[in-house]
């Protein structure tokens, strides 16, 4: 469910449409000056002890929200905090922001089909070596190989995993909490529950996990 593309459309937009899943929206904005003003009252309380770059990415992800909310009929309106530091979305609608230095992402779903999502950018960099073993298990390791892009993958899926999981369990994870199998586009959870995922590599890394309804609407 995304606009078509064409010649010019980025690297990014390529991968992202490549991981679309029917029923969830997803887009994406590159951050910049001033998108700190679309930050509504509501949500500004939440940043204003945040440094600018913070509040600007963060406008910038409510921007692409409040798109993505006006394409499922709803007016725009704010996208506060909650104390746990989700996204407080409309009744009926899941969804799930992310940002980093460059881009700000957005995914939505409505309730009756998906339980949940959660999405995930990053830089597509090679992971920092001495953070691989705080953020892979031994079992992921031995599936990395020679791939430099694999560990920073596997951060970014985990941390969409979460996203999706916290407003369903209300449970902390740490990454090892969270076990992936990019062969099979799952990722286990330490409590049992299975989280399936897509993700896509340009410029940066994008990783989408969703937990759909067990009887979604027709």
């Amino acid at each position: 469910m995304y606009a078509a593309m064409n010649a010019t459309t980025s690297p990014l937009a390529r991968a992202i449409e490549a991981m679309s899943i029917p029923g969830i929206l997803v887009d994406h904005r590159l951050i910049a000056e001033g998108d700190d003003l679309a930050l509504l009252p509501a949500e500004m309380a939440a940043f204003a002890g945040s440094v600018i770059k913070v509040q600007r990415a963060s406008g910038a992800a409510r921007i692409v929200a409040r798109t993505l909310l006006s394409r499922f009929g709803l007016a725009p309106c704010a996208i506060s905090k909650s104390t746990a530091g989700m996204p407080v979305w409309p009744k009926g609608i899941v969804g799930s922001l992310a940002h980093d230095a460059q881009v700000a992402i957005a995914a939505m779903a409505a309730q009756p089909d998906f339980q949940s999502v959660g999405i995930d950018i990053e830089p597509a960099e090679p992971l920092a070596p001495d953070l691989l073993d705080i953020v892979t298990t031994a079992k992921e390791r031995e599936r990395i190989e020679d791939d430099p892009l694999r560990g920073r993958l596997l951060f970014s899926i985990k941390e969409a995993v979460y996203k999706a999981v916290y407003p369903l369990d209300r449970t902390f994870l740490d990454h090892h909490d969270v076990e992936v199998s990019l062969a099979d586009g799952t990722a286990t959870v330490r409590n049992g529950r299975v989280v399936h995922f897509r993700h896509g590599v340009a410029s940066h890394i994008v990783a989408l996990a969703f937990i759909r309804a067990p009887n979604p609407a027709a």
